[in-house]
């Protein structure tokens, strides 16, 4: 069987395993009674209908537009940047973004849609602040300076952050803060599905269908040139998408870490180092892995798990074993 093949194979495999999950996730619940709702219990009982239609079907379809966006975000900047330890909030967006949610919540304005956008209108703040700040640094090439950027800006987010959480009170402010820095799928409904969409859908498929070029951009800045492409223009434009995504996704879901790490690796592995091939895998590998770790926070207890401390902790154990399993290599 060629190498092409068994690519496609794979990927077909996954995405029958994400439609399979996303169709048994719409009947697992704690209604009428912990574990699977009866598909015929949808037509004489309008409240399972209700739950199903109305919370579960979008909370479903934001797990793999979450899954899908990071997964993919993290291979983009893994790729462009060279550094395979890197991940979607590196340039200082998801700090930024926890920075804008934590001042609506300090400052006690109640409008529901308050929150996600000052985090996506600070994750956007962040990217400029690092972008504007990249151009001052006079040390090493454009990626360096972005990546040196991204900690500065970072740190001072997160500085700031501290701050604001000693002021929050810590009965009713910090609370909730911390609640939405651990990151879930539960306050998202048809109405904030309906503004996620349109900034995630088309970078999506912008890096899809551009996919083939992210491999000249990762063979070096010289070999870019010699194939009629520049370089600095095109990356600064997949980063610029991806982060985009990225700052939606987190403003409406709060701070969801290590999809953005771990997918990518697990997409190469299932498909080589050939983002052609590696970009389809991310993307479903990614809302896989968002639906599995929700329907464990929603059902596993009668409260619900923070989204991100599932995808921290199954994160962290499943990068263990990929860098345990992965082959010894020797560096001259």
């Amino acid at each position: 069987m060629s190498s092409k093949r068994a690519v496609i194979i794979k990927n077909l495999i996954l995405l029958f395993l994400l439609i399979a999950l996303a169709g048994g996730s719409l009947l697992l619940g704690r209604y009428p009674h912990p574990g699977f709702l009866n598909p015929g219990d949808l037509a004489t009982d309008p409240i399972a209908r209700n739950i199903v239609m109305n919370l579960r079907l979008p909370r479903i379809i934001t797990a793999i537009i979450l899954g899908s966006t990071l997964a993919l975000a993290g291979l983009v900047f893994q790729t462009i940047l060279g550094n395979p330890l890197v991940e979607p909030g590196f340039l200082g967006v998801s700090q930024g973004a926890a920075f804008g949610a934590a001042l609506v919540i300090i400052l006690n304005i109640k409008n529901p849609l308050a929150v996600p956008l000052a985090a996506g209108l600070f994750a956007l703040i962040a990217l400029i602040l690092t972008w504007s700040l990249a151009r001052f640094i006079r040390y090493g090439g454009w990626i360096i300076r972005l990546i040196l950027a991204g900690i500065i800006i970072s740190a001072l987010f997160s500085s700031g952050l501290g701050i604001l959480k000693y002021l929050a009170d810590p009965l009713s402010q910090l609370q909730e803060i911390t609640f939405w820095m651990m990151g879930g799928l539960s306050g998202v409904g048809w109405q904030e599905l309906k503004y996620i969409l349109p900034l995630t859908l088309p970078p999506l498929i912008l890096i899809v269908i551009m996919r083939w070029r992210l491999n000249l951009l990762s063979m070096g800045d010289r070999t870019a040139h010699a194939l009629g492409i520049s370089p600095i223009l095109e990356k600064n434009f997949f980063l610029l998408i991806a982060v985009i995504a990225t700052a939606t996704v987190v403003a409406y879901c709060g701070i969801i870490g290590w999809i953005g790490l771990i997918i990518p690796h697990i997409a190469r592995r299932l498909a080589g180092s050939d983002t052609g091939k590696s970009v389809p895998a991310a993307l479903l590998s990614g809302g896989i892995f968002a639906i599995i770790s929700d329907d464990i926070a929603r059902t596993v207890t009668t409260g619900e798990i923070p989204l991100g401390i599932l995808t921290s902790l199954a994160g962290a154990l499943i990068f263990t074993v990929l860098m345990i399993c992965t082959p010894l290599r020797k560096h001259a």
